[in-house]
């Protein structure tokens, strides 16, 4: 064999290899979660709670739940794909401070939530969630569905299945697979992806207001992705996009998110009010 034919099938080898680890260890490059379970009063966060949700398969979910003010409504929400529930306590504290409650969901192995995530999985529990917090006391019509990154995913299929007052979206992509192609241009993604999130599949079925927020300088999802959602969603709908946020941080410096899901949240409680 020659030299050149050598290199060609160490070269083939390599790459079959490096297909067999993505292939194998997929899910280790999409979740990364952080599993030590903290109280949120360990973050500072006042009047928060942690509930356990039981899966019909065993495992045992936490949340964070603080309740909202009397005519408030409650965010339902599904974070992004590393960190857990601790990282994002200063967002719980920002909506608490505007007088709306939240509902946090640990994925599997988050935040001290026993299993393991898959998008399946995730689906299945996000129904679960969103009919434990009903069973507490809260109405749907009092709900908004709130999803994160890779969150967003979640609660855009939630909202095909579920009633609530409307959806938020914040960094959302049209599909995981898409998100992978981008990041990886050398492996055939589309091929090999077992959790899909296709949110471009379930957009055109959801039939409640939506907000999409997403930042211009996101190199993670990018902005043109959140317009492609925005431009095949049902009315009514809006879209706020920052120039001045990156990927996760639309709540910080001036971007002005918190403004526009005040005057957004307003707005729903002008039209359910009626």
């Amino acid at each position: 064999m020659s030299h050149l034919a050598k290199l060609a099938a160490f070269a083939l080898f390599a790459y079959a290899a490096v297909l067999l680890a993505a292939y194998f260890g997929q899910r280790r490059l999409m979740y990364f979660p952080d599993p030590e379970r903290v109280e949120p009063a360990d973050t500072g966060l006042i009047g928060v709670v942690e509930r356990i949700i039981e899966t019909p398969d065993g495992e045992r979910l936490v949340a964070w739940y603080g309740r909202a003010k009397p005519g408030e409504p409650t965010l339902l929400y599904f974070h992004g794909n590393a960190g857990g529930l601790a990282i994002r306590a200063p967002r719980i504290q920002r909506f608490m401070d505007e007088g709306w409650g939240v509902f946090m969901l640990a994925y599997r192995g988050y935040s001290g939530s026993t299993g393991s995530p898959t998008e399946a999985a995730n689906v299945a529990d996000a129904g679960a969630t969103y009919d434990a917090l009903v069973r507490g006391g809260v109405a749907p019509a009092s709900i908004i569905l709130y999803g994160e990154s890779l969150g967003t995913g979640v609660a855009a299929r939630l909202a095909t299945e579920r009633p609530a007052a409307g959806l938020i979206l914040d960094a959302p992509y049209t599909s995981i697979v898409d998100v992978a192609a981008q990041a990886y241009p050398f492996l055939p993604v589309r091929y090999l992806l077992q959790d899909r999130y296709e949110t471009v599949t379930y957009i055109g079925k959801v039939h409640m207001p939506l907000l999409i927020l997403h930042g211009e300088r996101d190199r993670v999802i990018p902005v043109a992705m959140g317009r492609e959602l925005f431009h095949l969603a049902n009315e009514p709908k809006r879209l706020a996009t920052f120039p001045n946020a990156a990927h996760s941080d639309i709540y910080i410096d001036d971007n002005p998110a918190l403004d526009a899901v005040r005057q957004w949240i307003g707005a729903l409680k002008r039209l359910t009010s009626r």
